[in-house]
């Protein structure tokens, strides 16, 4: 659900304007808002889920996250609207590392390697699910049902949590409420200077005191992770090969499959005249070669290695992107659309558990919360980012000339996420436990691949 809200109000938006209002303006607050607080919370959530135990902590975003889509369904004006968003991103900070760090620290080996295909699998699914969901209820009932819709799984999980006798050891300490509201002020004034300066221009005094306000309060919170003592991002996971080169790879590869979700659902609607299911459904078959290709290539890349895997799906993505040049003025859907959506599922498959394991399978068991909230979080941000600068990229609206600006820089950013992956990725043992500070990643053979890269890839941003 987590991973499905941030895509199943992609269709519903114009619909969502109409009945609301806000203009272009409105529809970029009505994704970032949500982003905002997610990407900014799952920082402290990871710290919150190894602290206090990943049950608890995934009730709580259960419990969160059924109230504010709720408030979503009921809202009246577009300004609650992006408040309740809000309030339902910060709810879903708290599902996404407590739920992968639960696999993590259940699953071992080759059952690890399975467990996290599989939930790549179904949040990447979720993702791509989303905008069909959205459409169908938009157009034959209410937009607002989108957001109903959540309850009933919602009720289900509890039910099912309360059923599991979950291994769920909490290892207590602090958790850095300041650093958090820095993270959260910081992220959330740069992200305001970047709507609002394409909508009121750069010099206003608005745009200047939210750049530099959350410039700052951002640069206080790095400095606060290097200096504090119980910080929310680790610094010294970064030292990692892995991790690092596994977050900057994340940050080009959902960059560009945000933008290239929003720019495609909102010129399928607003400029051919689709209706919210029709455009919707355009990229159901992305769905279903993610359905039928996670499980094999998770078991694949085991074996292999993340690298080629993390190379290779990022080229194909950009290929994929590059195909919508073909789309024209004579829009046909079967020859300008779907080869694009296909090949660029088939690359999205090869990327994400992949790249999931990487990340995660660089650090220690008992770090995996952190890491996953970390690695979600940079997924989260580089979304965030590319919504806000969407009316630079396009030229203020997404038109044809407009979608097709997007789709270059859709395949930029994954010639780029490819580059980092082949010069940063490394096979690496599986981390101990020792004392991160002490303990760097070391070359293995090819025959010690499978442990540690079936353990994890960057994909909680999935999600």
């Amino acid at each position: 659900m987590a991973f499905m809200n941030n895509t199943v109000i992609t269709v519903a938006l114009p619909r969502i304007t109409a009945d609301l209002g806000g203009g272009l303006a409105g529809q970029q607050w009505m994704i970032n808002a949500y982003l905002v607080t997610l990407g900014s919370l799952i920082l402290v959530a990871g710290s919150v889920s190894d602290a206090f135990g990943r049950g608890l902590v995934l009730r709580v975003g259960l419990v969160g996250f059924a109230l504010a889509s709720a408030a979503i369904s009921l809202a009246p004006t577009v300004e609650l609207m992006i408040a309740f968003r809000a309030l339902q991103g910060a709810a879903g900070a708290f599902l996404v590392p407590s739920s992968l760090a639960l696999i993590t620290s259940t699953f071992h080996d080759a059952a690890q390697a399975r467990a996290i295909g599989i939930w790549t699998a179904t949040t990447s699914a979720a993702s791509i699910v989303g905008p069909v969901l959205g459409g169908l209820l938009s157009d034959f009932l209410s937009w607002r049902w989108a957001f109903v819709a959540n309850l009933l799984p919602i009720a289900i999980v509890l039910l099912l949590i309360g059923l599991l006798k979950l291994r769920d050891v909490p290892k207590g300490g602090r958790v850095d409420l300041f650093g958090a509201l820095l993270c959260a002020l910081g992220l959330g004034g740069l992200v305001t200077a970047l709507i609002e300066g394409s909508n009121q221009g750069w010099n206003t005094p608005l745009v200047l005191g939210c750049l530099f306000g959350g410039g700052a309060m951002f640069f206080a919170f790095i400095a606060r992770q290097r200096y504090g003592s119980s910080p929310i991002v680790p610094l010294e996971l970064f030292r990692r090969r892995n991790f690092w080169s596994g977050n900057l790879a994340t940050v080009f590869v959902y960059a560009a499959l945000s933008l290239n979700g929003f720019a495609l659902a909102i010129f399928l609607q607003q400029s051919v005249g689709l209706s919210a299911t029709a455009a919707g459904l355009a990229s159901l078959p992305m769905t279903i070669v993610m359905i039928l290709g996670s499980f094999s290539i998770g078991s694949l890349s085991g074996r292999f290695g993340a690298r080629v895997f993390m190379t290779v799906g990022p080229v194909m993505m950009a290929v994929g992107s590059l195909l919508f040049l073909t789309v024209s003025a004579d829009f046909n859907y079967w020859q300008q659309v779907l080869p694009g959506v296909v090949v660029f599922g088939v690359g999205l498959t090869m990327t994400v558990s992949p790249l999931t394991s990487a990340v995660l399978g660089s650090v220690p068991s008992e770090r995996a919360g952190t890491a996953s909230a970390i690695n979600n979080a940079v997924a989260r941000l580089s979304s965030l980012v590319i919504v806000a600068v969407l009316a630079v990229i396009v030229g203020g609206q997404i038109d044809l000339s407009g979608f097709h600006r997007a789709a270059v820089v859709t395949a930029a950013l994954l010639a780029a996420g490819a580059l980092a992956s082949w010069v940063g990725i490394r096979a690496a043992v599986a981390p101990s436990s020792r004392s991160l500070t002490s303990v760097t990643a070391e070359p293995c053979t090819a025959s010690d691949v499978p442990m540690p890269v079936g353990v994890a890839r960057t994909d909680p941003k999935q999600a």
